[in-house]
C-alpha cells in the first residue's frame, strides 16, 4: 500500500503495536504524542490517515479533531477515534465532532488494521 499515518498517541505500548501491524502491512507510519500541538503534527506529516487518541497531554482528541474538522483543507481527512473509555457519550462525542470510525482499546490487531485499510480506501 506504502500509504502513511499518523498516529496520535501517548501510550508507547500503544505506538509500538500500532506501528508493528501496520508496517508489517506496508504502511508507512509516523508518532506524535501530545495533544498541544498535534495540529501542527498532521499538517505537517500530511497523512492519508490520522489515528487520535482521545486522552492526551496538552490537548484532548476531541479538541484536536474539532480544529481538524473546521479546517477546510483538511476536513476530509479520515480521522480514526481511539479510546481506552467506550462509553457511549464519548462515541457520540465523536461522531458529532467528526470522526470518520471509533474504536475502544483493547482492540484486536485485524480490527485495527481492517479499519486502517477502510479509512484509507474512502470507507467509513
Amino acid at each position: 500500500m506504502g500509504k502513511h499515518v499518523l498516529l496520535i498517541e501517548d501510550e508507547p505500548n500503544i505506538i509500538e503495536a500500532i506501528r508493528f501491524i501496520l508496517t508489517r502491512d506496508g504502511w508507512r507510519v509516523s508518532a506524535h504524542s501530545d495533544g498541544a500541538d498535534a495540529m501542527a503534527a498532521i499538517r505537517g506529516a500530511r497523512p492519508d490517515v490520522v489515528v487520535l487518541d482521545v486522552m492526551l497531554p496538552g490537548r484532548s482528541g476531541f479538541e484536536v479533531l474539532q480544529e481538524l474538522r473546521a479546517d477546510p483543507g483538511m476536513a476530509a481527512l479520515p480521522v480514526l477515534m481511539l479510546t481506552a473509555k467506550g462509553q457511549d457519550r464519548d462515541r457520540e462525542q465523536a461522531a458529532r465532532l467528526g470522526a470518520t470510525r471509533f474504536m475502544t482499546k483493547p482492540f484486536a490487531n485485524t480490527e485495527i488494521l481492517d479499519a486502517v485499510r477502510s479509512l484509507a480506501l474512502g470507507a467509513a
